[in-house]
This record gives structure tokens, sequence and C-alpha cells, in this order.
């Protein structure tokens, strides 16, 4: 076992608590039960509320989102370490992304509400923390063989260096989202009932989110991260951002009385085992190949890696796509057409993985 740098540790664990704790704040004052947090499902609520899809409950633009990649944006300025870079295999990276949150849907959440949901006591969310792990390694089998998609290029600032004013089409984005969220103009879409209605304060998610964006910059806190470094490292750092979410989640859950152990009756979540299972699977696949989980990458998007934000890009347009071709799960249960597209999704990644191992 690999020697445990205790300086990094300190600042994963702060980190981890402030992520599962600022959830549980979040829940506490509006936001979904056992989804305080949520890249994934609060990407699908983004794209509702621009009207990408018409799931009337589930539209309503998460301050959270933009807030992290503002952050962290912000974080890389004042500390010197925002690096603009891409151009690292970026529509191999869209089409990976596209299927890790067809991945998240079907599963009803990204590894961090996976997190979240494992601290309240769902047990499904166990089986998908299973399945979470055997993606990891799968992957890790393919990166241990030479698996890559390519370097990024460093680009050089220059006033005429298109390449380089990528790095900040996100945060612009992300800063017209904030004025959005803060505005409320009429043609955005919000839900009157269902996840999309219920949310915090507008100016509270977006100083939890600030916050957490400067964190995740700080700390490159990842929660497939720290899973593949036990896999191939036998370094459990980066890991202990992961329990640490777990942990302060569960003091959360607590807290605020919606801790309940068992499969049945859990908030926004179904109890299909096998599709639980296989599908974070596919998003723990997913994310090793990609070098991030879905929060590495939306924190990535804000310092400046033009490859990580065609990812964040990604994932918005397939959160739309899921809903508007019945690919999401629900409480009720999951579609066949989501279950197809979880097959795919891993039958696709794992030739992508093949045909990019040096080795083969």
């Amino acid at each position: 076992m690999a020697i445990i740098d205790k300086s990094r540790a300190a600042w994963l664990v702060a980190a981890g608590l402030a992520v599962g704790g600022g959830a549980s704040i979040l829940a506490g004052l509006g936001n979904p039960a056992n989804m305080g947090f949520c890249g994934a499902c609060f990407l699908r609520d983004t794209a509702g509320a621009l009207g990408l899809h018409s799931a009337a409950a589930t539209q309503y633009l998460r301050p959270e989102i933009p807030a992290l990649i503002l952050g962290s944006f912000l974080y890389a300025l004042f500390t010197r370490r925002f690096a603009p870079s891409g151009g690292s295999a970026p529509l191999a990276r869209f089409t990976i992304a596209f299927f890790v949150m067809f991945g998240a849907l079907v599963f009803l959440g990204c590894s961090v509400r996976m997190a979240l949901r494992l601290a309240a006591g769902d047990l499904n969310a166990l089986i998908g923390f299973a399945g979470f792990f055997a993606g990891i390694a799968a992957a890790s089998f393919f990166i241990k063989r030479g698996f890559s998609l390519g370097a990024a290029r460093e680009i050089e600032p220059h006033a005429k260096n298109a390449g380089y004013l990528n790095a900040f089409v996100l945060p612009a984005i992300a800063l017209v989202f904030v004025i959005f969220a803060l505005a409320e103009p009429a043609f955005l879409k919000y839900s009157a009932e269902g996840p999309g209605s219920k949310h915090a304060a507008v100016l509270i998610s977006l100083v939890i989110g600030l916050a957490l964006g400067a964190l995740g910059g700080k700390t490159a806190l990842c929660t497939s991260g720290g899973i593949r470094d036990i896999i191939l490292l036998r370094n459990p750092t980066l890991f202990l951002g992961l329990a640490a979410i777990i942990v302060a989640a569960f003091v959360g859950s607590l807290a605020l009385g919606t801790f309940s152990v068992g499969f049945e009756n859990q908030q926004i979540a179904h109890t299909e085992t096998l599709w639980n299972f296989l599908a974070l699977f596919l998003v723990g696949f997913g994310s090793i190949l990609l070098s991030g989980c879905p929060f590495r990458q939306i924190i990535m998007s804000g310092e400046g890696n033009a490859d990580a934000g065609v990812v964040v890009i990604a994932f918005l347009i397939a959160a739309a796509i899921a809903h508007n071709f019945g690919i999401a799960a629900s409480a009720k249960g999951v579609p066949l057409t989501g279950q197809i597209a979880v097959g795919i999704g891993i039958l696709l990644l794992a030739a992508i993985a093949f045909f990019n191992t040096k080795r083969n």
C-alpha cells in the first residue's frame, strides 16, 4: 500500500465533507431529498429549463452547475493554475460522455448522488456502487495495457489564438446561466411539480456551488479516480474524498430525518438490481476512460480544459435525449429503451477502450 500524502489527504477530506455537507444543506433548504447535489440530474433539469426536453417534472435551471464551473475557474485564475488545453480525441470523449449520462439517468444519479443515496440507507445505491467499482476495475484493465485517448495539447495565450479562447467558453456560458438563474427570463421552463419544482434559494445554491467548485479545483476530488488509484497504485489518498462525502451525507441524512435502510420506498430511485448495477458499471467505466467522474469533468471545464468542456456539453445534450427518447428511468423502473442504451453503451465503450489500447 502506497504512503498517504497527509497534506493532500486533509484537503480531500475537507472537500468531501463540504460536498456531502453542502448537499445536505441544499436538501434541507429545498432540493430533492437524497439529491442535494447531482451532476447528472442537475444537467437534466437544466436541459429541461432550456426547452431541450419536455419532461415537465424535470425543468429547472440548477444554479449549482454553473456555480461549480465559475468556482473552479476563479480559483484557477487567482492561483495561476488556469491552463488552457485540449485536442485529445474530442469526438471519442463526446461519445463516451454521451453514454455515461445515459447510465447515470438509468441509475437515477451520478456517482456523487450514488454516495448521497448510500449514505441515506438506499441499498439500491449499494448495488450501484458494486457496478461502479466493477466498471472502474474493467477500465483499469485497459489502463494497465496502455489505453489512452492521446495527450491534450497545452495552448499558449495569444490574441489571435482561437484555441486559447476555447478555454473560456464554458465559464462564459456558466456566467450567462447564473444571470438566467437570477433573472428568470420568461423563455425558461420551470416544473410545477416533481423533482424540478424542488430547489433551494438561488443565492444559497450559488454560494455553495462556488465554494465546492473552488475546493474541487484545489483538491482534484474525483469519485472514480479514488477507486482507480486503489486498484492501480494501491494508494487510497484520493478515495478519502469519496469516503468523506458519504460520512458527511450520512450525518446530514440523520439530521434531516431522511435516513431509511432498505430497497423499497427510497427517494427518486428504482429497485431493478441488474440495471442499477449495469448503469453504474457504465458510469464507472466511462469515467475512467475520460479521466474523471462527472463532478471532476465539470470542475476541469472551468480550469481551461476544453476536452472537459466537450464532455460537459455532451452530458447536457445526452440528458435531453434521454428524456426525449424515453431512456431515463423513473421510480417505476427502467424502460426497455434505457436497458438497450446501457447495453449498447457498455459494448461501445469496451470497443473504444480496446482500439485505443497500445498493446492492440
